[in-house]
């Protein structure tokens, strides 16, 4: 693991999930939301509580039939990849989320079909990561503010042993269960009330288990 992480650990919870802040720029943000909303409609699929796009292949418990990846979308892999975090693998997968104000997604694990770190960037609005115990209770651990062009990295036992999910909510309360308030870039008040607009999350993850078919993925430019 890259040693210059090591400052963008969040402390007194379950290891491990580092936090940076202003991971990508305001401009590198916007060419992101750009590219991500210039693909025909059918890239789009659309689930009862958000909707998103697949790059790389659709993972599957008997292989990823590996695709293309847009060279636009490559550049912030890359840019994930050169943290040395994956070792000695390289992300083959993108997931792109779109929430809007009052959508999340349920608590969850990211499951055996990938190796056992998430990456993910948000771009256009912040929301709240809420961490809980992955048993019939499911207390909270903590809650993870995930601000705008910030980077987000999930491994260890928190990936492995832990549910991670988003409530809808159309905004969020600046509390005491919020981990990484030290390592913002932006200096929140308790009591503070952040207002969420539309969120678009790059998951940049690796399948392990791929097909040996490659097709060609026809969104490339």
């Amino acid at each position: 693991m890259n040693t210059q992480l090591e400052k963008h650990i969040i402390k007194n919870i379950p290891p491990t999930v580092y936090y940076i802040p202003d991971f990508i720029t305001p401009e590198e943000e916007q060419h992101i939301l750009k590219n991500v909303y210039s693909v025909p409609k059918p890239k789009w699929t659309s689930l009862s509580h958000r909707r998103l796009q697949d790059y790389g292949g659709v993972p599957h418990k008997n292989g990823m039939i590996v695709e293309d990846i847009p060279s636009w979308l490559q550049v912030y892999m890359d840019k994930v990849t050169n943290l040395n975090i994956f070792g000695d693998k390289s992300p083959n997968h993108v997931l792109v989320n779109e929430y809007l104000s009052n959508q999340g997604i349920m608590p969850h694990t990211d499951g055996p079909l990938f190796h056992s770190m998430v990456t993910t960037i948000s771009c256009g609005s912040h929301t709240m990561l809420e961490i809980l115990e992955n048993n019939d209770k499911r207390e909270k651990v903590c809650d993870i503010l995930l601000e705008n062009r910030s980077l987000v990295i999930f491994t260890d036992k928190i990936y492995i042993k832990y549910l991670h999910g988003i409530r809808e909510m159309e905004r969020d309360e600046i509390t005491g269960e919020i981990v990484n308030l030290d390592l913002c870039k932006e200096k929140y008040e308790i009591g503070q009330v952040l207002e969420r607009q539309t969120r678009v999350s790059l998951t940049i993850r690796h399948v392990p288990k791929v097909l040996k078919i490659k097709l060609c993925n026809l969104q490339k430019r």
